[in-house]
């Protein structure tokens, strides 16, 4: 008894009742900083210390890297014991992990080779090309996208029926000469390991069941999240056993566009028919005007299941709303704020800028910038996705395994070696007649003696290197084979040449590679069997996308909406509330889509902590051209009364319909005059109608002969005065 009473003393009602509810099928409706993580780690630590099932006996499933290791550590930290062996993990990190203890099984090869994006584009770029196919009318990363798109429903090249409809022929084209290039060389991709991993326990019985018999319990986080191939994998392993414990929000269902299905959600409730249904409402995060702002809102969409956040933690302030003149006046009202802030003895990692489009973000760096204000735009490149760093896991590949084709094909001619297109698109026309890896066609055609004398001894050198490169090579540790391949690949020399900053930067980069594979954690007994490299490669391919790159110790936060889901911060700005910017103009005649757009906006509303600024612009130069948005639907579906308007001259008032805004006082200043003729460099003469403001944000609108009306910032416009 004591045990129970410790694992949920600390919990709320709704948390205690989905932490300790008898062994079965469960959907819990998770809201924003509701807690989800904290019920998760306690649903399986008293699955273990209550229940008595064996930590073998559980799957956790999560979405990154990240959240697995913070759920490891903590489910270690609440019963004291090691979680290592647990299978908790991503979907794809499971998968991978399933695939390398049953290779065979899989029909895949022992050394078989985990491509992230960036290869995956690399292997279908030389595709098409040896298809002698136009890539300005077959896009690469379209083709890639269609296939990932396949695998995501389940569906192999084989499954495809032919139809008349030129693009759907092409590509399924593309996508059987992908596979065969793929099943020759011992090449994985991310939606192949989903897939892949599917296909091994439907088409293995035995093999299922005892996964069926294993796992007891299977968790999964972010449950919205999951796609059409990612759920029928947890069917199979949960099929008669009613045993799948799902969190997750519908209001929160952002990534449709990347093949997440909300209807996982609603199909769960039938595919279950013995579930239950636990909501969780009450906010640990943000201030009551915030959470009633955004129940308001999201209340808008059809299509929800339903629940509403509170709080007992006070009102808090009102939602501040600023309507700037342009997305200039609107990065120098964040910035300002910004600056208060931390006058005021906030801390600037506390603050985070939200925009719909990475497009905006520019204005705000400027700003930021010319401020001195450190910042940091979150999701920028990431460790290892950087180009020195992908150069350097590639020879590490192909040491691992000479016929990998997207290693063999980054590496052949980095450094320059003078190996020429003319000899690669030959080993590739030999690789695809013979059915050979590149490793193999190079083999092939120096014996042939079919090139130049000079491009077969560049080739041979090449493969020379490689083998030399290997010589003694497994008789390293880890670090020094890293060392080792960053040293004489020649990739320092290669960077040394690139002067200034970044030559150095990228040297830097290899130098924290080689401190990454020495601060690696090899598992010895890990279940797959993996030498340390192949781990340690596999890992770098798994968290590709993840590690972020420099970290400030205290700097601004700028990120995608998309990208603070999760987060959470004292200080919100969200920006650039319009129509056609948020919501997209892609979104406004699909109702669906438009659902999305008002979710990801629930989400950045629920990013905020203590305040929330919303910021829109009455004029916005987007892509090249001047625009006059509307103020984005969004504002009007917030309830008027959580919401304060700050105005140009600093004073807070109710909120106005835009269109029926009222100038604030027109004033005269020493400078300018009503009626005044002026000249701006750029349009030409004019006359002032009116002023606004004060200040930094002091504006004047003018009538000018050639383009007529403008309203222009002072500490922005150059005027001359006309006699």
């Amino acid at each position: 008894m004591d045990n129970k009473i410790s694992l949920i003393d600390s919990l709320n009602d709704a948390q205690r009742l989905a932490v300790s509810a008898p062994s079965q099928s469960m959907l819990v409706l998770a809201g924003a900083g509701s807690g989800k993580t904290r019920v998760l780690v306690h649903r399986i630590a008293w699955q273990i210390e209550v229940e008595g099932l064996s930590i073998h006996n559980i799957l956790a499933v999560t979405f990154t890297n990240k959240a697995a290791k913070e759920m490891r550590g903590r489910v270690e930290d609440l019963l004291n014991i090691s979680a290592q062996s647990m299978w908790i993990g991503t979907f794809h990190g499971l998968a991978h992990r399933l695939l390398r203890r049953h290779a065979k099984q899989a029909k895949l090869p022992d050394t078989f080779q985990v491509m992230d994006s960036d290869d995956q584009l690399r292997v279908i770029k030389r595709l098409i090309k040896s298809l002698n196919i136009d890539d300005s009318k077959w896009p690469p990363k379209q083709v890639m996208w269609f296939i990932n798109a396949q695998k995501d429903e389940g569906i192999r090249a084989r499954h495809m029926v032919e139809s008349g409809d030129l693009y759907q022929r092409q590509m399924l084209v593309l996508y059987k000469a992908y596979e065969a290039i793929c099943d020759r060389s011992g090449l994985v991709d991310f939606a192949e390991l989903l897939l892949r991993a599917h296909e091994l326990l439907r088409d293995n019985e035995d093999l299922l069941q005892f996964y069926q018999d294993r796992f007891k319990q299977v968790h999964v986080d972010e449950f919205q999240d999951t796609n059409t191939i990612q759920y029928a994998w947890l069917r199979l392993l949960t099929e008669g056993k009613d045993n799948l414990f799902v969190v997750g929000d519908d209001d929160q269902s952002i990534y449709g566009w990347r093949g997440a299905k909300i209807e996982n959600l609603q199909n769960f409730q039938s595919h279950y028919p013995n579930h239950q249904l636990i909501k969780l409402e009450q906010n640990y995060r943000s201030t009551g005007n915030i959470l009633k702002s955004a129940n308001a809102l999201i209340d808008k969409n059809d299509s929800r299941m339903g629940k509403e956040l509170w709080t007992d933690s006070g009102d808090g302030e009102l939602i501040s709303l600023y309507t700037a003149f342009n997305e200039q006046d609107e990065a120098y009202f964040v910035v300002e704020k910004i600056r208060q802030w931390v006058n005021d003895g906030g801390l600037r990692q506390d603050v985070a800028i939200l925009y719909r489009s990475n497009a905006q973000s520019r204005q705000f760096e400027e700003k930021l910038m010319t401020t001195g204000t450190p910042y940091r735009v979150y999701g920028g490149l990431r460790f290892f996705e950087r180009m020195e760093i992908k150069n350097a896991l590639a020879y590490l590949r192909i040491l691992s395994n000479h016929n990998d084709d997207a290693s063999f094909e980054r590496v052949i001619n980095t450094p320059t070696r003078g190996i020429g297109a003319k000899t690669i698109d030959a080993i590739r026309i030999i690789a695809r007649d013979l059915e050979l890896s590149l490793w193999q066609a190079a083999i092939k055609l120096i014996n042939q003696n079919s090139l130049s004398a000079r491009a077969t001894n560049a080739l041979k050198g090449f493969l020379d290197l490689v083998k030399r490169l290997g010589e003694d090579f497994d008789e390293k540790e880890l670090f020094d084979k890293v060392k080792f391949i960053v040293e004489k690949s020649g990739l320092i020399e290669l960077y040394k040449k690139e002067k200034g900053e970044k030559g150095e930067a990228r040297i830097e980069n290899l130098e924290e590679l080689v401190n990454a594979a020495r601060l690696f954690d090899y598992d010895e007994d890990n279940e797959e069997s993996l030498n340390e490299l192949d781990m340690f490669l596999a890992y770098a391919a798994l968290e590709a996308g993840e590690m972020q790159g420099d970290n400030y110790e205290d700097c601004v936060q700028l990120m995608t909406l998309h990208s603070a889901k999760g987060l959470e911060f004292k200080l919100v700005f969200l920006v650039g509330l319009e129509e056609g910017l948020f919501p997209s103009q892609q979104s406004t005649d699909d109702i669906g889509r438009l659902e999305e757009e008002r979710r990801l906006c629930y989400v950045g509303i629920t990013r905020a902590m203590d305040q929330l600024y919303i910021t829109h612009a009455e004029s916005r130069r987007l892509y090249g051209k001047e625009t006059y948005p509307r103020p984005s639907r969004f504002l009007k579906e917030i309830p008027a009364e959580f919401i304060q308007e700050i105005r140009i001259r600093a004073n807070v008032s109710r909120p106005v319909t835009a269109t029926k805004r009222k100038s604030a006082s027109l004033q005269q200043t020493g400078t300018y005059k009503l009626g005044q003729r002026v000249k701006h460099i750029k349009f030409g003469e004019g006359v002032v109608l009116q002023m606004e403001g004060e200040g930094a944000q002091e504006r004047v609108q003018i009538n000018f002969r050639e383009v007529g009306l403008k309203w222009l910032m002072l500490s922005y416009a150059k005027l001359d005065v006309l006699p």
